[in-house]
Parts: structure tokens; sequence; C-alpha cells
């Protein structure tokens, strides 16, 4: 047999080979995993390395959430989306008074003390120096006759003090205690001093509420008749705002968000005196939960002695609180909001 036969007798002999194994190796399908899952087994396999095994420190099978579950399923407690069931806590009280009133923390289980230092505006130096030296929750009261407050009130805004207007009204001993020419008097009619309370209102803006605290004047004769007193209230429940009664005795009024003083501070204003009041005042806090003081006046002593006593009310167990966060609902209101 001559060469060229007996090279074309082997290559067919190659072709039936090749044939013959790709029909096996279709037959047999694809190789198959050992029962770990591992390709371990398989030709080329190096010996202790899977190739389908996860990299070190990593889970052997990713977790697959159960049917269902959401974004934020198997993350930390931490990381996950809040829930629709989980809404913060409400506050009822009115959304003008909100808006105006200090930053404080309501959560807090220390007792609450606050503070209205009247007169602000009066004497424009001493005004300045007591926004600047008295920490935010001081509550402070403006004066409806004072004037160019805007740049002062800009600043107590900035420093974190909330404040009210004061309304002039008739006190005890008028005419020898005048409070002045725009005063809500009992001998007006209804349409007059409607028109005061207007004069008042419109003075400045920004405030949370009203008080009847005029200096060391306290309103006592026009607020203690109701005919003359409950149109004042209403309006001020009309308009979102809150009302300090400056006497620790007087009846809880309908229609507003309120608070009673408990104590005057400054009255006499020597330093010893207002050290002692300022502790009294603490006092009662801690004994009732809270309470409230006035200051009639801004005198450099009486800033001094409330700087001094506000800087440790904290380490002796005690919030000092803006007067909005003391203020209870109208009567009646206690549960339904306003």
């Amino acid at each position: 047999m001559s060469g060229w036969r007996w090279l074309g007798l082997f290559w067919l002999v190659v072709l039936a080979v090749l044939g013959v194994g790709g029909g096996v190796l279709q037959y047999l399908g694809p190789p198959r995993l050992n029962d770990s899952g591992s390709a371990a087994s398989l030709p080329g396999a190096v010996a202790g390395l899977d190739p389908v095994s996860p990299p070190p420190g990593a889970s052997a099978k990713a977790e697959v959430p159960p049917p269902g579950a959401g974004a934020g399923a198997g993350q930390p407690e931490a990381l996950r989306p809040p829930t629709p069931d989980v809404k913060p806590t409400g506050d009822d009280r009115p959304k003008p008074m909100l808006a105006a009133a200090a930053s404080f923390d309501r959560a807090t289980s220390k007792p609450w003390v606050g503070l209205l230092l009247a007169g602000i505006g009066l004497n424009l130096t001493d005004s300045e120096r007591a926004v600047k030296l008295l920490p935010g929750g001081v509550t402070l009261v403006v004066s409806p006759y004072a004037a160019n407050l805007s740049q002062l009130l800009a600043d107590a805004r900035l420093a974190g003090h909330e404040y009210l207007v004061a309304i002039p009204m008739e006190p005890q001993g008028y005419p020898l205690n005048d409070p002045g020419n725009h005063a809500l008097m009992t001998t007006l009619t209804a349409e007059q001093n409607r028109a005061a309370l207007d004069w008042v209102l419109s003075r400045i803006d920004g405030y949370v509420g009203a008080t009847s605290a005029l200096g060391a004047l306290r309103g006592e004769r026009f607020t203690g008749m109701a005919g003359q007193m409950d149109p004042v209230l209403a309006t001020l429940a009309e308009r979102g705002l809150l009302y300090v009664a400056s006497r620790a005795d007087a009846p809880r009024p309908p229609y507003v968000w309120s608070r009673g003083i408990d104590l005057v501070v400054d009255e006499p204003a020597a330093r010893t005196d207002i050290d002692a009041k300022l502790d009294r005042l603490e006092r009662m806090a801690q004994d009732k939960g809270s309470a409230v003081g006035l200051v009639t006046a801004v005198r450099p002593v009486t800033v001094d002695r409330i700087a001094a006593w506000a800087s440790g009310l904290s380490g002796r167990g005690v919030a000092l609180a803006p007067v909005s966060a003391l203020v209870e609902p109208p009567i009646g209101k206690e549960t339904a909001g306003q």
C-alpha cells in the first residue's frame, strides 16, 4: 500500500474516533456538581479552592427577603425606614403661638420654671443688655409704649427669646396708678376698649401672646370684671395667642391658653431679696412641677442676678422654660384642643 493510502486511512480512523466521542459526550450531557455544591471533583479544579464559593467573611448563601418584605427588610433597626404607623407626637396649641414660641424640649422630666422680664423697650440700652446676657428661656414682655424696637426684637429672636406684648389695663389705685393713654378702662365703651386693644396688638409683631403685667401695674380692676375681660380673651384666642395673668390667684380664663404668675421677683429690687425670691421660685417649681415668676422692670442688678441664677438651674435639676411651654388650654379644652 502506498504512503498516500496509509495517510488517508489514518485520518479516516481519527475522524471516526472523534465522531464516536462526540456522540458519547452529547449523550452524557454536562458534568454535574457533587452533593456539596462544589466543583472540586471536576477536571481542572484545584484542591482546596472552590470556584463558586463566596469570598472570606461572606455568607455562603444570599439572604432572600420573605415574600412581601419591603425596603429595609433585613437591615439593622437603625437603618430601616420608619413604618407608616409611627408618627410624631402632635401639639394642640394654636399655630400662631407655636410659630412664635421659643425652642424647648417638652419631653424633659425636670420641673419647669418660667420667668417673665417686663419693661422691655422702655430703656433700649438696658433692654439690649438683657437680651444678650440672659438665656433664651427667659420670656420678654415688651411695653406697647416703647418705640424703635425692630432691631431689639430681631436680636431677641436670634438669641432664642420669645416675647409677649403688655396690655395696659386699669389697675387698682387708678388714677394714682396710671396705665397710660391707651389703657383698657372700666369706664370706656366696648368699642373704645376694642380700639385700644387693636392699637396695642398692632405695635409689634412676632409675639407669642399678651399679658396684663405692665411693669409694676397689673390691671387688677379691669381684669376682675368678666364682662370687660372676656372680649379681650376672645380676641387673643381668635388670633391664636396665649395670655399670662399677672396674679397667682386669677381664675383660669375661658377661650384662651393661659398661665398665671406665681411670684413677683423684684419687689423689692434689692440684690439679696431678688436672690431669695429666685430661690423660692425654684422651690415652688420643684414642689408643684412648674412655676412662673415675674420681673417688673429691666434693671442691671436684676438682670445680673437672673443670669447668675439661671446658669446653675440645670445642674440643680430644674429646666428654664419659655412661658409658651407652661400655658394650659382653655376651660373645657383640656383634651379636645383648640
